[in-house]
């Protein structure tokens, strides 16, 4: 089988994993369950713990001691164990600590993934710049079918959503042990210090005004992609109490709804190198959190009837809010740390947003609905709530450029270009 073919494979099945759950669990946890937001808060936060630290030791068990892609069939077929089990828990702190564990098994797999594709793709003499790209996208065309499979099959709310993620990750898990070996390459390279692979050296950085607020900035955006994550799908659903909007499409396919989100991001993906040589990181990262203010300020303001085009709107500014951040922040690291950190440096990026960003969006928002936006029949104020949520965006888009100082370069603007 053509090795691109076997990796894109890969991919759609590594990200269907997640999005048969992860945009959906909000509307099992508050439509099925009916358990609190601030209980939810906290099950949303183990994608947060999980990616502090275990991305970094399987990093460190693969660079040393296992082939890369069997320990990272081995985390998939751990992980489907978890997922089957996860229906049967019936109070929600059990439900947090499994959710954890799958998440212990699950998150070292986005970064296994790419080191299994870099690997077979040099052993096939294949250019990873111009060709993994291709290959990545998939992984998101994965997320939307999962999305897609678990509306049209109205799992929404249901258990069988864990079961459906839990098959295709066995399935996953399976298949890797096919993959071309990769084994571990830390004999013929200089060994790290544990601290050093876990990028605390990293941590140096914040002894300058410039880097410090680069990565305070991270954490807040960070905590913005949770809210999003774990409230939208069940906000639609909210819909359906209110006679007027029950039966409408979008009320009773709100996944569907919600994918046009992760289609966006595939076409501002290739807008951003035109936005980064025109405009530079600083104001391509602003664009990002207007783009959360616009976000969270349409769900507000949306319904399912005659504003429907709103909630559409939202869902495609998301592509810009997630894209223009993420990977231009990355630029911003890759182009400015200095290459001795550099590494180290782009953990340290990824633990602020997807560690502890996650948690301080996690915590907080549950906290801030079940004490402000909760009525005693435990529904939502979702206007508040997303109004709020605008309003933290807008008061990190207002205060950023005049916290981070940062100049385009024509030395950045060639980097760019040759990136």
């Amino acid at each position: 089988m053509n090795i691109k073919f076997r990796l894109i494979l890969m991919n759609i099945m590594q990200y269907f994993i997640w999005g048969a759950w992860l945009i959906t669990i909000g509307a099992y946890w508050f439509q099925n369950k009916h358990w609190s937001g601030a209980q939810f808060g906290a099950i949303f936060s183990t994608m947060g713990i999980s990616a502090i630290f275990m991305p970094a030791l399987t990093g460190i068990i693969a660079d040393r001691f296992i082939n890369a892609e069997k320990l990272y069939g081995t985390m998939h077929i751990l992980g489907a164990a978890v997922l089957f089990c996860l229906p049967l828990v019936k109070d929600p702190t059990t439900f947090f600590w499994v959710l954890l564990l799958n998440m212990v098994f699950y998150m070292p797999t986005l970064s296994l993934s790419i080191t299994v594709a870099y690997s077979a793709l040099k052993k096939n003499d294949i250019d990873i710049v111009k060709e993994y790209p291709p290959i990545r996208i998939w992984g998101t065309i994965g997320f939307i079918a999962a999305l897609w499979t678990v509306s049209l099959t109205h799992n929404e709310t249901s258990a069988n959503q864990f079961y459906i993620a839990s098959a295709v990750a066995l399935a996953l898990g399976i298949y890797s042990f096919t993959l071309p070996k990769c084994p571990p390459l830390g004999s013929k390279t200089v060994h790290k210090s544990f601290a050093s692979s876990l990028g605390l050296n990293a941590f140096s950085l914040f002894k300058t005004p410039r880097f410090a607020i680069f990565f305070v900035f991270s954490m807040l955006l960070g905590a913005a992609l949770q809210l999003t994550n774990a409230y939208g799908d069940t906000y639609i659903h909210d819909f359906a109490k209110v006679a007027a909007y029950k039966g409408l499409v979008a009320v009773k396919y709100p996944a569907i709804i919600m994918s046009i989100s992760q289609f966006s991001e595939t076409i501002f993906i290739l807008a951003i190198p035109f936005f980064l040589r025109k405009f530079g990181i600083k104001y391509v990262m602003l664009f990002s959190m207007l783009a959360w203010v616009l976000r969270f300020g349409l769900f507000a303001i949306g319904d399912p009837a005659g504003g429907l085009w709103m909630i559409v709107l939202s869902c495609i500014v998301y592509g810009m809010a997630f894209d223009f951040f993420n990977i231009s922040g990355s630029l911003f690291v890759e182009t400015q740390i200095p290459p001795e950190i550099r590494g180290s440096a782009q953990g340290l990026f990824m633990m602020m947003v997807n560690g502890f960003g996650a948690l301080f969006g996690s915590f907080t928002s549950g906290m801030i609905i079940d004490k402000f936006f909760t009525h005693a029949d435990q529904s939502k104020n979702w206007n508040g709530i997303w109004f709020t949520f605008a309003a933290y965006a807008l008061v990190i888009a207002i205060v950023f450029p005049f916290a981070f100082r940062y100049k385009h370069t024509p030395e950045l603007k060639r980097a760019i270009e040759t990136a």
